[in-house]
């Protein structure tokens, strides 16, 4: 069997999908102060107004016109035929990776399609708005929020995340900005030991650390190291 992959994906995946980044000049964070929407602070300080912020991505990816591209259907074909672990670790919050067929995917900063009980800490599948009248199906508490991670809190799954990291032969990364800990990082725990791709629009912060650094659209970067992957 083939070394592992682990494969790190970011906001430059889903771009070309229709969604918006959160980092580039024209991102989510030039029109909107993530202090607002995207810490516990926020929540704790208008609820309502962090609940409409992602009730409208959730609106959004709800819109037919939002639907996997090459990128992650290439990632899809990469784990189908590999002779070996492939694990997609995401930064994103969208489910484009599902319905492209990818089964191996940690959504390390949460799901918009997901809600979590603040009462009793139940997750439940949510696609539809969160208003405060929506109750946890578990407890029936009105006291939902959306489950993703906000800035300040400790994102999912890491435990399994460092494990596929320390025994991966292959490294890549694929639309991030490299300023986001502890995703910024994980090309420190493979260095010199794994190889390492980095396919991004333009260098990130951390591309002088990558063996391979490619600048081009998912959709051709990504369908093109796959074929030489499964090659």
């Amino acid at each position: 069997m083939k070394a592992g992959i682990v494969v790190l994906t970011g906001a430059g995946i889903s771009r070309e999908s229709g969604l918006a980044t959160f980092r580039d000049r024209d991102g989510i964070w030039s029109r909107v102060r993530l202090e607002d929407v995207a810490t516990p602070e926020a929540f704790q300080r208008d609820p309502a107004a962090v609940q409409a912020f992602y009730n409208a991505r959730r609106a959004a990816l709800r819109n037919p016109a939002i639907a996997p591209n090459d990128a992650h259907r290439a990632l899809a074909r990469l784990e189908q035929n590999y002779a070996g672990e492939v694990l997609i670790v995401t930064q994103n919050v969208d489910n484009l990776h599902e319905r492209a067929g990818s089964s191996a995917v940690l959504h390390m900063h949460g799901a918009l399609g997901e809600a979590r009980c603040l009462r009793c800490d139940a997750v439940t599948t949510w696609t539809d708005d969160i208003t405060p009248h929506s109750a946890c199906p578990a407890c029936h508490a009105t006291a939902l929020r959306p489950n993703v991670v906000w800035f300040g809190e400790m994102p999912f799954h890491m435990e399994l995340i460092e494990t596929a990291l320390s025994r991966c032969g292959v490294f890549v990364a694929i639309g991030t900005s490299g300023q986001v800990y502890p995703a910024a990082g994980f090309i420190n725990a493979v260095a010199g030991r794994a190889r390492s791709y980095e396919l991004t629009m333009e260098p990130s912060a951390v591309s002088p650390l990558f063996d391979r650094v490619v600048h081009g659209p998912a959709t051709r970067t990504v369908p093109d190291l796959v074929e030489r992957l499964l090659g």
